[in-house]
């Protein structure tokens, strides 16, 4: 980074973020992109330098979710500390996009993987590792987002029946550019240069060992990203990358590389989910029945497209079991809404009592 002439609109800066951050430029504030967090603690690109940054105090008071915080691909105004090379965030701007998902465990939090991303790169290996109902979830989590989900598949090499491959994908993907690349044949990559335009922010997202970190190191032309072959017992790739983080590719496109995803729980999802399963969706405008669930009705639209071989019972139980998950995420969703609705209202009793005391 130090060898390049740094400026924050090589770095994807655009009217719809200089309209937002016009409220603060004459209050001694300056812009910056967050390239990469640790710990609460911010390496954030800024017109001129790099540097460290936290968010204030009255920043972190006022957050109330994880949510909040800044995160990978964020804009944020900061102020500079003279002479530290060290910065504090005092806001977040306004997101483009975000691709989301509920963090693991029991918490129902939300986690943004990459904010303000133009398009997601959802990276499958053409190995045994290939999985349909987890591409599926992708698919609908990028909708989502707000950014632009294009399907790439990697290790082409590896694949002795690409054309049925290629057929499998193309029944989930929903019209959305299907694209097979060998890295080490150096095939198919030539595709991907329409989506990597100069200052544009494009996210690498997939499960571990499926090539993100091997074409990252592809496109920008060094061994950045570390890389380990994929074992032999059973053709899956390892685990290399360890954190999200902004980088400059050499033709001026920005790429967030992100560890794999063991777990992917979905995150208010509805609208992705009509953009992933219009298929399914159409299909059941024309039941006989409104509130066909696509069991045993008759006159079942969508099990007539499963009997005529457009669509497999694999796919419908996924969208159905999508459709539960939701429904459990938004329940959980109203609970944690009313707590924390309380705890507010509690606080604010509790100010007004010591005013009168």
């Amino acid at each position: 980074m130090e060898e390049q002439t740094l400026t924050i609109n090589k770095f994807g800066f655009n009217n719809f973020f200089k309209e937002a951050f016009s409220v603060y430029e004459d209050k001694d504030y300056q812009i910056g992109r967050v390239a990469l967090e640790h710990k609460r603690m911010y390496r954030v690109w800024t017109d001129n330098s790099e540097m460290l940054c936290e968010v204030s105090g009255k920043f972190s008071f006022s957050a109330s979710s994880r949510e909040d915080y800044p995160a990978v691909g964020d804009w944020v105004v900061i102020k500079e500390r003279a002479g530290e090379q060290r910065g504090t965030i005092h806001a977040v701007l306004p997101r483009k996009s975000k691709f989301s998902r509920k963090t693991a465990g029991m918490n129902t939090e939300e986690q943004i993987v990459a904010a303000n991303v133009d398009t997601i790169f959802l990276v499958n290996s053409l190995n045994e590792d290939l999985n349909l109902r987890r591409l599926e979830r992708y698919l609908l989590l990028s909708w989502e987002s707000g950014a632009n989900p294009v399907i790439v598949l990697t290790k082409a090499d590896l694949c002795e029946n690409l054309e049925d491959q290629l057929a499998d994908v193309d029944s989930v993907a929903m019209g959305v550019p299907v694209i097979s690349i060998s890295v080490i044949e150096e095939k198919g990559i030539d595709q991907l240069k329409p989506f990597l335009e100069p200052g544009k922010t494009i996210a690498l997202l997939g499960s571990s060992g499926v090539g993100k970190s091997t074409l990252t190191n592809y496109l920008l032309g060094e061994d950045k990203q570390k890389v380990q072959d994929i074992r032999i017992s059973d053709d899956k790739g390892k685990h290399t990358t360890t954190h999200r983080e902004l980088i400059l590719l050499p033709d001026g496109a920005i790429l967030i590389d992100t560890p794999g995803m063991r777990e992917l729980q979905l995150w208010e999802s509805e609208n992705g989910l009509s953009e992933s399963f219009t298929d399914i969706e159409q299909a059941a405008e024309n039941c006989r029945f409104r509130d066909c669930t696509h069991e045993n009705e008759p006159g079942c639209a969508v099990h007539r497209l499963i009997e005529d071989g457009d669509i497999s019972g694999e796919r419908l139980n996924s969208y159905k079991k999508l459709l539960k998950e939701l429904a459990y995420l938004d329940r959980k969703q109203d609970k944690r809404a009313q707590s924390e609705e309380r705890k507010r209202w509690k606080k604010v009793s509790a100010g007004a009592k010591n005013k009168r005391m």
